[in-house]
């Protein structure tokens, strides 16, 4: 499995132009299948090792079963996506004569509106002093976690962009930023006053240099690149300092992004690039947000309303 694993993702990268963010994901998802098999003794060789010859249908099905009981149908769907892609490579390459996962039905998945705050909510989260100890090392902590959250505020950038920003991206002065999304496709992202100030305060506590190639803008508390689960931990945690009782992620923030622009009056199509959505039907969900928060004001505020549901 290494050698067809390693393969599968040079062809990510190379054939499909996959960001790292996109590649670790499915090989994490492939490695998966491949632990739950070994670990009950299935489809192994003379080494002990998983075949993916081996693997049929039947064995990929128990390994969907077992992630029923702790995972998400939505989190299940992309697991079975990226084992459908990864033996579809393996045919494609000639390494295997069928796909096991061919046949495969992904979960009926349920339609929900995403966590969106509101403008109090969100500016109660950013502006949460999380608080990284005393000292001067902690208070670079704090202004980074800061610059971090009004960045995703403010930009509606996804976690996996605001963890690959280089030095090299980010124009403070005119407020734009270059992100690299799906596809590594590049698009320019707008920073506010806010997000500025903020993302100006941490800079200056650095020694970093703005031209070096590759030099990344948030770093972690050893010095490293920012990950994306770090980020995810920062979110959730401001959002329990700050009471907010929804329980937001990144990618609530960038929700929030989109629909307080929309509730501004602004374009949808607009709203697209900014998103960097490829189709407009993607970014026109926000608008089913809207229009269910319109109800609940409605609701709540008219003595003639019904409740709705």
């Amino acid at each position: 499995m290494e050698e067809y694993k390693r393969a599968f993702d040079t062809y990510l990268s190379v054939e499909k132009n996959a960001s790292k963010y996109t590649r670790e994901n499915y090989l994490r998802d492939v490695t998966q299948l491949e632990f739950f098999l070994k670990d009950r003794g299935f489809c192994l060789n003379n080494n002990g090792d998983v075949d993916a010859d081996k693997i049929g249908e039947n064995e990929i099905k128990l390994f969907l079963g077992h992630l029923y009981k702790s995972h998400k149908k939505a989190s299940i769907a992309r697991k079975l996506a990226s084992i459908k892609a990864f033996f579809r490579f393996l045919m494609k390459k000639g390494f295997l004569a069928k796909n096991p996962a061919e046949l495969l039905s992904s979960p009926k998945i349920e339609k929900y509106l995403p966590t969106v705050l509101t403008v109090d909510e969100a500016a109660a989260l950013v502006e949460t002093n999380k608080g990284q100890g005393s000292g001067v090392k902690g208070q670079k902590l704090q202004k980074r976690d800061k610059a971090i959250l009004e960045v995703l505020y403010s930009a509606g950038i996804r976690v996996s962009e605001l963890a690959g920003l280089n030095m090299k991206d980010v124009d403070i002065v005119s407020g734009i930023i270059k992100v690299i999304g799906k596809g590594n496709k590049e698009r320019v992202a707008i920073l506010g006053e806010k997000a500025r100030e903020a993302l100006k305060a941490y800079l200056e506590e650095g020694s970093r240099v703005k031209g070096q190639e590759g030099e990344p803008v948030f770093l972690g508390t050893r010095g490293e690149r920012i990950t994306p689960r770090a980020v995810q931990r920062l979110v959730r945690d401001s959002a329990d300092i700050s009471g907010i009782s929804k329980h937001p992620t990144p990618h609530s923030l960038r929700h929030t992004f989109a629909t307080h622009l929309l509730d501004a009056g602004v374009d949808l199509r607009a709203i697209q690039e900014m998103l960097g959505h490829a189709s407009l039907s993607t970014t026109q969900k926000y608008t089913k947000v809207s229009v269910q928060r319109l109800l609940e004001v409605y609701d709540k505020a008219h003595p003639r309303a019904k409740k709705r549901g």
